[in-house]
Protein backbone atom coordinates (compact mmCIF):
# COMPACT_ATOMS: atom_id res chain seq x y z
CA UNK A 1 0.00 0.00 0.00
CA UNK A 2 1.43 3.36 -1.09
CA UNK A 3 1.43 6.13 1.50
CA UNK A 4 0.87 9.67 0.38
CA UNK A 5 3.19 12.44 1.64
CA UNK A 6 0.53 14.13 3.77
CA UNK A 7 0.09 10.94 5.81
CA UNK A 8 3.83 10.82 6.53
CA UNK A 9 3.81 14.52 7.52
CA UNK A 10 0.86 14.00 9.89
CA UNK A 11 2.64 10.99 11.39
CA UNK A 12 5.78 13.10 12.00
CA UNK A 13 3.63 15.83 13.53
CA UNK A 14 1.92 13.34 15.82
CA UNK A 15 5.30 12.20 17.10
CA UNK A 16 6.24 15.82 17.83
CA UNK A 17 2.96 16.45 19.63
CA UNK A 18 3.34 13.23 21.61
CA UNK A 19 6.76 14.46 22.75
CA UNK A 20 5.37 17.88 23.71
CA UNK A 21 2.48 16.24 25.55
CA UNK A 22 4.81 13.97 27.51
CA UNK A 23 6.67 16.99 28.86
CA UNK A 24 3.57 18.85 30.02
CA UNK A 25 2.62 19.07 33.67
CA UNK A 26 0.26 16.29 34.69
CA UNK A 27 -2.65 18.73 34.93
CA UNK A 28 -2.28 19.69 31.24
CA UNK A 29 -1.02 16.37 29.89
CA UNK A 30 -4.35 14.61 30.41
CA UNK A 31 -6.52 17.50 29.28
CA UNK A 32 -5.03 19.75 26.63
CA UNK A 33 -2.20 17.37 25.69
CA UNK A 34 -4.49 14.36 25.22
CA UNK A 35 -7.05 16.50 23.38
CA UNK A 36 -4.37 17.75 20.97
CA UNK A 37 -3.19 14.19 20.33
CA UNK A 38 -6.77 13.09 19.64
CA UNK A 39 -7.27 15.97 17.20
CA UNK A 40 -4.19 14.94 15.23
CA UNK A 41 -5.30 11.30 15.21
CA UNK A 42 -8.73 12.39 13.94
CA UNK A 43 -6.99 14.40 11.22
CA UNK A 44 -4.99 11.33 10.26
CA UNK A 45 -8.13 9.18 10.20
CA UNK A 46 -9.97 11.60 7.89
CA UNK A 47 -6.98 11.73 5.52
CA UNK A 48 -6.80 7.94 5.35
CA UNK A 49 -10.54 7.82 4.68
CA UNK A 50 -10.14 10.41 1.91
CA UNK A 51 -7.28 8.43 0.41
CA UNK A 52 -9.42 5.31 0.16
CA UNK A 53 -12.78 6.91 -0.66
CA UNK A 54 -14.27 7.21 -4.14
CA UNK A 55 -13.54 10.56 -5.79
CA UNK A 56 -17.03 11.91 -5.15
CA UNK A 57 -16.68 11.42 -1.36
CA UNK A 58 -13.11 12.70 -0.98
CA UNK A 59 -14.03 16.40 -0.50
CA UNK A 60 -16.22 15.57 2.51
CA UNK A 61 -13.37 13.79 4.28
CA UNK A 62 -10.90 16.53 3.38
CA UNK A 63 -13.19 19.24 4.77
CA UNK A 64 -13.48 17.30 8.03
CA UNK A 65 -9.71 16.88 8.06
CA UNK A 66 -9.34 20.63 7.56
CA UNK A 67 -11.50 21.31 10.61
CA UNK A 68 -9.41 18.92 12.73
CA UNK A 69 -6.29 20.69 11.50
CA UNK A 70 -7.68 24.09 12.47
CA UNK A 71 -8.65 22.87 15.95
CA UNK A 72 -5.19 21.32 16.40
CA UNK A 73 -3.57 24.60 15.41
CA UNK A 74 -5.64 26.48 17.98
CA UNK A 75 -4.78 24.01 20.74
CA UNK A 76 -1.10 24.29 19.90
CA UNK A 77 -1.38 28.08 20.01
CA UNK A 78 -2.99 27.79 23.43
CA UNK A 79 -0.01 25.76 24.65
CA UNK A 80 2.25 28.53 23.40
CA UNK A 81 0.24 31.39 24.91
CA UNK A 82 0.00 29.67 28.30
CA UNK A 83 3.75 28.95 28.13
CA UNK A 84 3.17 25.28 28.93
CA UNK A 85 5.76 23.79 26.57
CA UNK A 86 9.05 24.52 24.89
CA UNK A 87 8.57 27.41 22.42
CA UNK A 88 10.97 25.98 19.86
CA UNK A 89 9.16 22.63 19.72
CA UNK A 90 5.81 24.37 19.40
CA UNK A 91 7.04 26.61 16.57
CA UNK A 92 8.48 23.60 14.74
CA UNK A 93 5.19 21.73 15.14
CA UNK A 94 3.21 24.78 13.98
CA UNK A 95 5.38 24.84 10.88
CA UNK A 96 4.56 21.18 10.20
CA UNK A 97 0.85 21.88 10.66
CA UNK A 98 1.08 24.81 8.23
CA UNK A 99 2.70 22.53 5.65
CA UNK A 100 -0.04 19.94 6.19
CA UNK A 101 -2.58 22.73 5.63
CA UNK A 102 -0.96 23.65 2.31
CA UNK A 103 -0.94 20.00 1.22
CA UNK A 104 -4.57 19.58 2.26
CA UNK A 105 -5.62 22.76 0.48
CA UNK A 106 -3.86 21.66 -2.69
CA UNK A 107 -5.60 18.30 -2.58
CA UNK A 108 -8.98 19.98 -2.11
CA UNK A 109 -8.35 22.41 -4.98
CA UNK A 110 -7.32 19.57 -7.26
CA UNK A 111 -10.65 17.84 -6.61
CA UNK A 112 -12.68 20.99 -7.31
CA UNK A 113 -11.21 21.58 -10.77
Amino acid sequence: MQEIPIINKIYETYKSIFDISNHLEKRWRYSLGASLENSILSLLQEIVMAKNAPKSLKPNYLIKASSHLEVSTLKLRLLLELELANETKIFQTQSKLAEIGRMLGGWLRSLNT
